[in-house]
């Protein structure tokens, strides 16, 4: 396949300077981007037939109708910019990590008596200091626990504030009589003694735990010179904990401090992946992953990317950076080297066996959900009787209200898992009132004679969310169509789970426990969902629509413009009137605003 000669002609105009390139698509839309050192050398590679190494670029180089750049000062500046617009657009010939919002994290609010919290997403949380990302939940809860261990931090949501406390406003808990707590609700604990263990606890999740060994090895002497042996002993148990933590996560010489490594094995398909973050030759974040190669990338190209990101999302500002595959890409301020020999080097070898550990979980969990599912689809077969096995489901139901707004969905699964690009919904066209029967028969004629129309292929198998009525008008639309009898058709019936046959009088029942019954349940729960959802989006929108008509000088096509911009009766209510003049024009934008203020 040859590139069309106007993105050659767009590609001479291209400057020679460091910067970004954008790939858009005949509908205006991004399939990739990219970064370069030479943005005209870089690009005119693409439309060079000895320099492309597979199909997939050719591909992509085939969809491409436009190219954008955008030059830029530096290296690094290409290299953030290219990482922004890859989140903003979400090209599909990109790679990308999996998004970092489940990630853990702990948090120190901005409030007196200040509390540490384990959250998730803390993009929904406002002020005071954030820790981690953590890696996981464990690493996360080790450190917490540590911290319940060596100080008294409250739990409780209450306002300490000093009136409440003054006014006597809360009680105690379970956690002063245990211990957990000193009880500064009541006004048991000072202020300032309350924030000398925040103070050190703050210093742990930094990790200065050699700060905090010390300090606890000056009250335990102080105590043991008062002759305070319980208090010295239990300052020598805190000091025990924090060696026992320490020695856990002490891998390498505590001279090393304060650098990433981060370390790639890939294969044809994926590159997995192993980030560590070392301080004070402690372990401080490990994290591994894999990403799906899009266009055969290089290991030093996925490594400048993901290493890139990884920083980002770790919040990590180390100048020292150890990599198993050297990068073309040079970083500000950034000290990037391949370690050959001592304990660095074991650093590269650690992380490599992270990476590799991760590469032979992923493929047996991938081997073995492939078993569970062939597993399920092969007793589904049984089950039913089927001549072929059922790697394509489809399934339909409608949805309406005593016959308003009458909708119908269709749910496609393939290997036993819902594939989202081939739903479909359907606005009934042919039935006037609450007919089922009549629905069911439109949409599933729809549907396959496209299908036949088009000489896409059929499924393996049909459910109909329904009985013995829903499932003859469907056998009826493929007989019209005549594919009775081409494709396995079925009628699930929600009150007793009953499997439907055509012609057969009397319905059969599958085993409650049986996994072939769960999967049919999950398709026809799966097709009521999107039917369901489809249905209240749709009276939602003519609803609104219809009190939008009753407002003089606007029609049906100004209400759907309306709707088409603002999606809500409150955000067109909301918008100014300059705004709404852009849309409707000025003389039906004064008269909403009127409306509204009316």
């Amino acid at each position: 396949m040859a590139a069309p000669s106007y993105t050659k002609q767009q590609v001479s105009k291209l400057p020679s300077q460091p910067g970004v390139y954008r790939f858009l698509n005949k509908e205006g839309k991004v399939i990739y981007v990219g970064k370069a050192k030479d943005l005209k050398k870089r690009v005119s590679s693409y439309f060079n037939k000895s320099s492309l190494p597979n199909r997939k670029t050719m591909r992509m180089v085939w969809e491409i109708s436009t190219i954008e750049c955008t030059v830029v000062n530096s290296e690094f500046d290409a290299l953030l910019l290219e990482n922004n617009l890859i989140k903003k657009t979400l090209p599909k010939y990109n790679i990308r990590l999996k998004d970092d919002k489940s990630f853990p994290y702990i948090w120190v609010p901005d409030e007196r008596f200040h509390r540490i919290m384990p959250i998730r997403n803390k993009h929904n949380y406002k002020g005071g200091t954030f820790f981690g990302p953590y890696a996981n939940v464990v690493a996360m809860k080790s450190v917490l626990d540590l911290i319940r261990k060596l100080y008294t931090i409250r739990t409780c949501k209450y306002d300490l504030s000093e009136k409440n406390i003054d006014k006597g406003k809360f009680k105690i808990c379970l956690e002063y009589h245990i211990g957990n707590c000193k009880g500064p609700c009541e006004g048991l604990q000072s202020q300032q003694d309350y924030d000398r263990d925040i103070e050190q606890a703050l210093n742990v999740l930094k990790g200065r735990l050699t700060l905090v060994k010390n300090y606890f090895k000056d009250k335990m002497f102080e105590a043991s010179e008062k002759l305070n042996f319980e208090r010295a002993q239990k300052m020598k148990e805190r000091l025990g904990l924090l060696a026992k933590f320490q020695a856990k996560s002490t891998i390498v010489n505590p001279r090393i401090s304060d650098l990433d490594v981060c370390c790639i094995y890939s294969d044809e398909k994926m590159a997995f992946i192993n980030f560590m973050r070392i301080k004070n030759g402690a372990l401080e974040t490990s994290h591994s992953t894999q990403i799906k190669k899009k266009l055969d990338e290089d290991d030093h190209e996925i490594l400048t990317k993901v290493l890139f990101e990884f920083r980002q999302r770790f919040d990590s500002n180390a100048k020292k950076v150890l990599v198993n595959t050297a990068i073309e890409w040079e970083l500000e301020g950034l000290q990037i080297t391949v370690p050959r020999k001592g304990d660095k080097k074991k650093l590269i070898d650690l992380g490599r066996k992270n990476a590799l550990y991760y590469k032979k979980k992923y493929y047996e969990n991938k081997e073995e959900l492939a078993q569970k599912k062939d597993r399920v689809l092969k007793a589904l077969q049984q089950d039913l009787n089927l001549k072929t096995f059922p790697v394509h489901i489809e399934c339909f139901d409608n949805s309406n209200i005593q016959g308003a707004f009458p909708v119908a969905s269709m749910v496609h699964f393939k290997n036993g898992k819902p594939l989202k690009k081939e739903y479909r919904h359907y606005n009934i066209k042919s039935v006037d009132g609450p007919d089922d029967f009549a629905s069911m028969y439109e949409v599933v004629h729809r549907r396959y004679r496209r299908l036949a129309g088009e000489d896409k292929p059929m499924p393996h198998l049909v459910v109909i969310d329904g009985g013995k009525g829903q499932l003859n008008a469907a056998c009826q639309a493929l007989k019209d169509l005549q594919l009775y009898g081409a494709i396995p058709i079925i009628g699930i019936a929600k009150r007793l789970e009953e499997i439907y046959f055509p012609h057969d009088q009397y319905p059969i029942f599958i085993d409650k426990k049986s996994p072939s019954l769960r999967l049919l349940q999950q398709v026809r729960d799966e097709a009521h969902r999107f039917a369901v959802t489809f249905h209240r989006n749709q009276r939602s929108r003519k609803s609104l629509g219809t009190e939008l008509e009753q407002i003089p000088g606007i029609g049906s096509q100004t209400a759907t413009r309306l709707l088409r911009k603002y999606k809500s009766l409150k955000k067109v209510r909301e918008a100014t009137e300059k705004d709404l003049a852009l849309v409707v024009g000025p003389s039906r934008a004064g008269k909403l605003k009127q409306y509204f203020k009316d």
